[in-house]
């Protein structure tokens, strides 16, 4: 065996992820999404979110072990997401985790669903280590973190109010573009002109910091002009613009952290690293700076329970014995606080 088998949880919103991992290699990983139930919605709704989870996670904890070919037996320790996230669909997998490990006798860790992205690239690129600065964008999050060693990370900036995932669902549903907004944006842009509608660019003054509301504000307000004057133009074109507007942004931002400390790796994780323009920029940028870049497979990038397990690996490997199973989920957890 190359190392520890733990099986990762993660349930902090609107996806079910259950994995096992062996070391750092993947075994199995399974998801169930609750798009479908909240697309109508417009965004995710947190009971539902909830209830959801319940009637997921165990049959899923089931088909990943399955799928690995392993007893529960023969795992060596549990690891589920503990914050930050939505309160009722953390406590669904918090309370699944810790169960388990219990019923087994094994180590239970509470996971920082950040850091969780952090890891997902070492699970893609044996050559993935500190010192890297990292993009975590996400619905929720948008951060560069400097991670200086694992367990040692800096966070260098964020946003000011919404996160790039937000805006790409706000701004989604209101061209009338579905849910969730990042894939359908993403979609509609394959046939625009990214240099149709210059929307504006936020904070320059501020190398690491992002805020996307007043993107949302401007292409608001550029549509009702065009539509009160009859000059509406293609949607592909705007869709292509609003998604040029927030990858200059993360792509900018990310490469001012990486000037500013001097490294020569890239990361990325979140839901937002899927989309197939932030991935070509981010290529691009990299390799003209000559610096490694480490974005793992779109499914690594979205949530899911292999990354959460492999938070827990590191641990293990570091000596670590677990966590108090007396704990509980920390909705507001802060990466490095």
């Amino acid at each position: 065996m190359s190392g520890p088998l733990v099986l990762g949880i993660e349930t902090s919103c609107d996806e079910t992820g259950v994995a096992v991992l062996e070391g750092m290699s993947v075994r199995s990983s399974v998801l169930a999404s609750q798009v479908e139930m909240h697309e109508r919605f417009g965004g995710v709704v947190p009971e539902v979110a909830a209830r959801a989870h319940v009637e997921a996670i165990r049959p899923l904890a089931h088909q990943a072990l399955t799928n690995a070919g392993i007893h529960p037996d023969q795992l060596d320790a549990v690891a589920v997401t503990r914050g930050p996230g939505l309160v009722g669909a953390l406590m669904v997998g918090f309370a699944f985790g810790k169960s388990l490990a219990y019923s087994l006798g094994v180590p239970v860790f509470g996971i920082d669903h950040m850091e969780g992205h952090l890891m997902a690239p070492r699970l893609s690129f044996d050559e993935y280590e500190p010192p890297a600065v990292v993009i975590l964008a996400s619905g929720g999050h948008s951060q560069i973190v400097h991670v200086k060693g694992w367990g040692d990370y800096e966070v260098l900036g964020g946003t000011i109010d919404d996160a790039a995932g937000e805006a790409f669902d706000k701004l989604a549903r209101f061209m009338g573009l579905g849910y969730p907004g990042g894939p359908a944006i993403d979609r509609d842009s394959t046939e625009g002109d990214p240099t149709a509608v210059d929307f504006p660019r936020a904070l320059k003054d501020r190398p690491f910091d992002f805020s996307f509301s007043g993107l949302k504000t401007s292409v608001v307000t550029y549509l009702e002009k065009a539509k009160d004057e009859g000059t509406l133009p293609e949607r592909a074109d705007v869709s292509a613009s609003i998604q040029e507007a927030i990858v200059d942004v993360l792509v900018e931002k990310t490469f001012n952290a990486v000037e500013a400390t001097g490294v020569e790796r890239v990361g990325g994780g979140g839901g937002v690293l899927a989309n197939r323009r932030l991935r070509e920029r981010f290529a691009e940028e990299a390799d003209r700076r000559g610096v490694g870049l480490f974005i793992p497979e779109t499914s690594l990038c979205t949530d899911n329970g292999a990354m959460i397990a492999g938070v827990a690996v590191d641990r293990l490997n570091a000596g670590h014995e677990g966590d108090d199973l007396r704990g509980d989920v920390d909705p507001g957890l802060r990466l490095g606080a």
